[in-house]
């Protein structure tokens, strides 16, 4: 694999925290920033894992009839790949809400995770309760909306029902 990806891949976006404050003025970018990073790594690793694993031979038959560089990555590489990517995509944005609502309880002030917080340090039980049901419904529909896409763009690929 690639050495500076695996260097960096093992880091927990969480311990950008720092280093995203210190960087960008506002917390809004630097809580972008972290949530950018720790989607970044799933996703990328899927998107490599996937066009790794396209077919040769499909790569080889388009080859052989003619296809460019560019009919090549759109005809073939992409469809080949873009069920990783989706996966990548659902896992990414599991991690894009664990990063975001972490980097609104450490530094943010306003958001989910801010709430969150705020009901934890005043003893507002119902309020850290609101706040968990929140986050996971609007993790669930994040994560819905990123398989009905991936389901979409995918026709060619359906998972097999098992017998």
């Amino acid at each position: 694999m690639l050495p500076p990806l695996e260097l960096l891949r093992p880091i927990p976006a969480v311990a950008w925290i720092p280093l995203a404050i210190l960087m960008f003025p506002s917390t809004e970018l630097s809580m972008t920033y972290i949530t950018f990073t720790g989607a970044l790594f799933p996703i990328l690793l899927n998107t490599i894992h996937g066009v790794a694993g396209v077919d040769a031979r499909l790569l080889a038959s388009a080859h052989s009839l003619g296809a460019n560089r560019i009919a090549m990555f759109y005809e073939v590489i992409l469809p080949g790949a873009a069920p990783n990517i989706f996966t990548g995509l659902s896992i990414g944005m599991g991690t894009a809400w664990f990063c975001l609502v972490t980097a609104e309880m450490i530094a943010g002030q306003f958001g989910i995770g801010y709430y969150t917080w705020s009901a934890y340090t005043i003893q507002n039980y119902a309020g850290i309760v609101v706040g968990m049901l929140l986050i996971g419904g609007l993790g669930m529909l994040s994560s819905q909306l990123v398989k009905k896409l991936g389901h979409a763009l995918t026709p060619w690929h359906r998972p097999q029902a098992k017998a």
